[in-house]
């Protein structure tokens, strides 16, 4: 997979076609709404499903932390479905994440769906982070912030492309903010025209639709116009 470049508050961030945000000069890596158990959540209300989310999602983070060796690794927010979730994880994925905390400094955000510090984990735990001139929140505040990458509203976009249409997780950018998909295993989305994603990027920006291998890049604005955007979007991330 080919990551590609994003410039923010003045630095250089690299999105990678899983979902996730690196920052080469921090070696920080930046991933949101993992959204661990949701699936013994939904078991508990009589919703079966295959229990093995919590265990797909951190094999994929394993791998992040394999390709990029960071020092920190940040978690924007709703890392558990739930608050009880750190209490249903298997012996197995409680020791996933304790090897991930010796590899990399863990640093919970908190979530609506997790607003407080997950107990027995290791790692820091906090409503906010800052490094430098970047703010990591679970949601974007209103206004334009400098510096902001959030997730919560999991952006999604649909785009024709070669006489079919995609419809696959975003990221969501202008000058100020940066917007990351959710990439927990059994996560959903919102449209980004929806007015509680479009709402926050008042003057436009760009999109960058989640590839199988590298990133598709076109204008919000011109995607909000029409479902099926009439503009061939842009491949990033090499040829």
């Amino acid at each position: 997979m080919t990551a590609a470049p994003i410039h923010l508050a003045g630095e250089r961030l690299m999105l990678d076609p899983t979902g996730a945000l690196h920052w080469p000069a921090q070696r920080l890596l930046v991933v949101a709404d993992l959204h661990f158990e949701k699936s013994t959540a939904a078991a508990a209300r009589g919703q079966l499903l295959p229990p093995f989310d919590t265990r797909e999602t951190l094999a994929l983070l394993s791998g992040l932390i394999r390709k990029y060796g960071p020092r920190t690794l940040v978690a924007l927010g709703d890392s558990f479905h739930d608050a009880k979730g750190p209490a249903r994880l298997q012996p197995r994925d409680q020791a996933s994440i304790a090897a991930l905390a010796k590899q990399t400094n863990i640093v919970w955000v908190h979530g609506n769906h997790d607003p407080e510090a997950p107990d027995g984990l290791a790692g820091e735990s906090t409503p906010e982070f800052r490094v430098g001139p970047l703010i990591f929140r679970h949601q974007a505040s209103p206004g334009r912030v400098m510096g902001e990458l959030s997730g919560h509203f999991h952006p999604k976009a649909h785009v024709a492309v070669r006489g079919t249409t995609l419809c696959r997780p975003c990221f969501v950018a202008d000058g100020y903010r940066l917007m990351l998909p959710a990439i927990g295993a059994y996560t959903g989305g919102l449209d980004v025209r929806d007015g509680a994603i479009a709402g926050l990027f008042p003057r436009g920006g760009r999109v960058f639709l989640v590839g199988r291998e590298r990133l598709y890049s076109f204008p919000l604005a011109a995607h909000r116009q029409a479902r099926n955007a009439q503009a061939e979007p842009q491949l990033l991330g090499g040829p």
